[in-house]
């Protein structure tokens, strides 16, 4: 029996990697095709006692499998997204926000690839 999840536009969905999550808002469920369509909104590094958050507010989408999210806990993402900034305009892209996400994106396809466990 295949169960997928469930998920909602509008809902935080985590995808998780060692000591890294990915946070992301789904914009849809490609259900025909096993996708996600998500929206990047912070990456959160564990490896101190604090986390290290970068802001993907500005990254690009994301189309990946919908059986390697898990939906994220109101507990844990509230204290996450109340240390993001306030959203201003900017002028071109944060370029080592862009670096962090196509490296942490780069290193879970590779594991999942390698039959890793996630």
């Amino acid at each position: 029996m295949d169960i997928s999840p469930n998920f909602q536009p509008g809902q935080i969905v985590s995808l998780d990697y060692g000591n890294r999550n990915l946070y992301t808002e789904v914009v849809q469920v490609v259900t025909s095709r096993g996708l996600c369509w998500v929206r990047p909104l912070l990456l959160a590094n564990f490896t101190h006692e604090l986390p290290l958050i970068t802001d993907l507010r500005d990254a690009s989408d994301l189309l990946w499998p919908v059986n390697l999210f898990r939906p994220a806990l109101d507990t844990e993402v509230i204290s996450l997204l109340s240390q993001l900034l306030p959203k201003e305009p900017k002028a071109d892209t944060d370029t080592v926000a862009q670096q962090q996400l196509n490296q942490f994106i780069h290193q879970l396809w590779q594991a999942s690839q390698d039959g890793k466990e996630l």
